[in-house]
């Protein structure tokens, strides 16, 4: 029986010579291969970077107002009540 095979992307990267020799030693140091080490060194920044741009970060000042406007909202705005009307016109929801 033939082995299902995991679709793989390639990644071509021009490095100089002194990164390249840098890297080759890192993954040396940590058993890998040189391609298991920049993968895996890459996810990481990779996640680290996208992490920081999903989450957001509240000062304690800012999450209590946020707390604080959950559990008891502003009264509507003219203009969000105009708006929920509008989206009933629309939509026919309540």
């Amino acid at each position: 029986m033939k082995a299902s095979k995991i679709p793989t992307a390639r990644l071509e990267a021009r490095l100089p010579p002194h990164i390249h020799a840098m890297l080759k030693r890192a993954a040396e140091i940590e058993g890998r291969t040189l391609t298991d080490f920049v993968i895996a060194a890459s996810s990481e920044a990779a996640r680290r970077t996208i992490e920081t741009t999903d989450i957001i970060r509240l000062s304690v000042d800012d999450q209590r107002l946020f707390a604080e406007s959950i559990l008891n909202p502003p009264e509507p705005t003219a203009a969000l009540r105009r708006a929920f009307e509008k989206r009933r016109e629309l939509f026919g929801v309540e």
